[in-house]
C-alpha cells in the first residue's frame, strides 16, 4: 500500500517543534542557570549549551518518527487503513509523549535547569545575529515538529508571540503537476545530502563513524529545507502549497505511487553515496 502523505512528511522532514513544554519540576540546585545572573559564566547557560540540547532532541526526536513510520507502514502493508486526520494526531501524540519521556534525560546530560534553559533560549532567539547558531538548532526542531503536525511553529515565542509568517493563498495544485513537483523536490534533497556528503568524504571522515553519521545528519537537515523550497520555487509553487496538496491527493493511487517510488529511488541513490540509511 502506498504511504500516507503524513508518511511522506515524516520521511522527507529534514527540518527542524514546538517551543519546549512546560517544566514540571524544579532541578538540582547544582544545574547550570540563565545565562543573565550574575554568577560565574561556568555555571551559566550558554549559547553552546542550547544547541546541544536542541540539537540532542532534534535527533532523539527524528529516531523516533523514524520508527514510527515504520510501524506504520507495516500497518498498511498489512491492509490497515487509517485516516489521515487520525494518523495526525496519534503521531502528534507519540512525538510528544517521546519528547516528554526522553528531554529530561537531556537536560540532565547536559547539566541544565528546564526553567532556566527556556528562558536563556528565548533570549538568545531575540538577537538571532548575535546568536545564529541558536536560532538555527531552535528553528530546525520547531521545522520537525510542524513537519509532522501541520501546526506553523517556526518563529514561535512565548505566549504565541514571534515572526511567524503570514499565511499565503494555496495554489490547488493539478495531480500531474504536483507528481512532478515531488520530484523536483525529492532530487533537491537528494542533490542537497550529495554535495555534504562528497565534502565530508573528501576531508577523509568515515560514514559508518556514529559521530560523522550524526555530523551529516544535521548539516542535510540545516540545508535540505532550503533545497527543496528552491526547486519547488522555480516551479512556481509554494511550500505550503506543495504540503496541502499532498494532504489533498493523499488518497490517490498514482500520488501514492510515485511518492512510494521517489522515497524508494532516493535511498538507493544514499546508499550508492555511502550514506547509513
Amino acid at each position: 500500500m502506498a504511504p500516507t502523505a503524513t508518511n511522506i512528511a515524516i520521511l522527507t522532514a529534514a527540518g527542524a517543534t514546538a517551543v519546549l513544554l512546560a517544566a514540571r519540576a524544579l532541578k538540582p540546585a547544582s544545574s547550570k542557570t540563565s545565562h543573565n545572573l550574575d554568577l560565574n559564566p561556568d555555571d551559566c547557560i550558554q549559547p553552546d549549551d542550547v544547541i546541544d540540547v536542541f540539537d540532542d532532541l532534534f535527533l532523539h526526536m527524528q529516531s523516533v518518527l523514524a520508527q514510527l513510520s515504520q510501524e506504520i507502514q507495516k500497518l498498511q502493508m498489512a491492509g490497515q487503513s487509517i485516516p489521515e486526520a487520525q494518523l495526525r494526531v496519534i503521531l502528534k501524540s507519540e512525538f510528544e509523549r517521546n519528547l516528554k519521556g526522553q528531554q529530561q534525560a537531556i537536560f540532565d546530560k547536559h547539566d541544565v535547569d528546564e526553567d532556566c534553559l527556556q528562558e536563556a533560549t528565548w533570549e538568545f532567539m531575540e538577537s538571532p545575529d548575535e546568536y545564529p547558531k541558536v536560532k538555527s538548532s531552535v528553528e530546525r526542531f520547531q521545522k520537525l515538529y510542524e513537519n509532522v503536525t501541520g501546526e506553523k511553529t517556526v518563529g514561535k515565542r512565548p505566549g504565541g508571540f514571534g515572526s511567524l509568517a503570514i499565511e499565503a493563498d494555496l495554489q490547488d495544485i493539478p495531480k500531474d503537476r504536483l507528481i512532478e513537483a515531488a520530484a523536483a523536490y525529492f532530487d533537491a534533497l537528494t542533490v542537497a545530502m550529495g554535495d555534504i556528503v562528497k565534502q565530508m568524504k573528501s576531508e577523509g571522515k568515515d560514514l559508518n563513524d556514529p559521530s560523522q553519521a550524526k555530523e551529516v545528519q544535521m548539516q542535510f537537515a540545516t540545508v535540505a529545507n532550503n533545497a527543496g523550497e528552491k526547486a519547488l520555487e522555480a516551479m512556481n509553487i509554494g511550500m505550503d502549497s506543495f504540503k496541502a496538496s499532498i494532504d489533498k491527493h493523499s488518497s490517490d493511487p498514482d500520488v501514492g505511487r510515485s511518492l512510494a517510488m521517489l522515497q524508494m529511488k532516493q535511498q538507493q541513490q544514499l546508499i550508492a553515496l555511502g550514506v547509513p540509511v
